[in-house]
């Protein structure tokens, strides 16, 4: 069951920490690209990513979830649907808010996971395009 509209835009005006998973440095992807306009919506932007050694719009990155030292209130995930039932795991560990799987990411088994442990789900949806519908992009913060 997908979350309703009015149930999107709390999350959003609630949340305040987004780890992104799968977020790339390479400011051509859509990681990229959706990480910075959520950033100067005013949320933090914790990149997850085992791959990245240095830090992607000015925030650590870190190679797991469980690896993050701060609350998570959203785990966006930018990784193929095939993977993504172990980071549904990691998401329920740290005792995240919400999983988001953008544009084209969608997996059962990984939302029963979140769901059972409480966590909003959301697949197949861009938080961008989501959050500029709901809530309207802010200027710079």
């Amino acid at each position: 069951m997908e979350p309703t509209s009015e149930l999107l835009r709390e999350l959003l005006r609630r949340a305040r920490t987004i780890a992104v998973v799968g977020l790339s440095a390479d400011p051509t992807r859509a990681s990229f690209r959706v990480a910075a306009y959520l950033q100067r919506q005013g949320y933090r932007i914790i990149p997850v990513n085992p791959v990245l050694t240095e830090p992607v719009l000015g925030e650590t990155p870190y190679a797991r979830l469980s690896d993050v030292p701060v609350p998570i209130d959203i785990v966006d995930v930018f990784r193929r649907p095939d993977q993504v039932p172990p980071i549904a795991d990691e998401a329920v560990a740290v005792r995240a808010g919400a999983l988001w799987l953008q544009l084209g990411i969608r997996n059962d088994a990984a939302a029963a996971i979140a769901r059972a442990a409480g966590l909003t789900v959301v697949m197949d949806r861009c938080l961008m395009v989501d959050h500029q519908a709901l809530l309207g992009a802010s200027p710079a913060v």
